[in-house]
């Protein structure tokens, strides 16, 4: 089994060469998705959420209402923190028995894990191959504009709000330059399969 961890940063095209990389019959880990299902009403990250939070954050139907919990966090450091400190235990938990699910079941499997706060989690010191998504922050702006249909200003804000694309592009072994169309960004992707592929056998 070979691992890769996928990052990038935001409207950097992450979604897009995950999704490349499925297609292609790479085993793709979404810890987004993860994320999602241990918050799920009634679970123990639920609960700890709900102690702290309070009932603002819930939906009618009481599941985790995540635009109401993220406009709490965006501008507090410290409310965040305790977010991470309940989730991403957690996250990190399933990832890792899906991991061992496949290594068990399909052990020649080419495994990624889409992290967006990959190398903010320091994952990056113990995954042998990391794949950042890369495109220069005037286009992230530019694209982060036209997705979310928002302003200059509140798109540079959830920009600085991450660590920047220039330092995930430096830490990175493999980057993805997604400044082309999508075609161009389907053929670099399969050729980082094709690299982690030669992983997989034996010299």
């Amino acid at each position: 089994m070979v691992v890769a961890g996928l990052t990038g940063g935001i409207a950097t095209g992450k979604s897009t060469v995950a999704s490349i990389f499925r297609q292609a019959g790479a085993i793709v880990i979404d810890t987004d998705e993860i994320a999602h299902s241990v918050v799920k009403k009634g679970l123990p990250a639920w609960k700890e959420i709900v102690e702290h939070f309070g009932d603002q954050v819930l939906c009618p139907d009481r599941e985790i209402n995540r635009k109401i919990l993220g406009d709490i966090i965006f501008n507090n450091a410290d409310e965040k923190e305790i977010l991470d400190r309940i989730v991403h235990p957690r996250v990190f938990e399933e990832m890792n028995k899906e991991m061992a699910e496949i290594e068990n079941h399909t052990p020649d499997a080419i495994v990624i894990l889409d992290i967006p706060l990959l190398i903010e989690a320091g994952l990056h010191k113990i995954l042998p191959n990391v794949i950042v998504v890369y495109i220069p922050q005037d286009l992230q702006l530019e694209r982060l504009m036209e997705r979310d249909h928002s302003s200059k200003e509140a798109a540079m804000a959830r920009i600085n709000s991450q660590m920047s694309i220039e330092k995930k592009k430096d830490i990175a072994n493999i980057i993805i330059d997604n400044r082309g169309s999508i075609k161009e960004t389907r053929i670099k992707t399969l050729e980082v399969l094709d690299v982690l592929k030669r992983q997989n056998r034996p010299i």
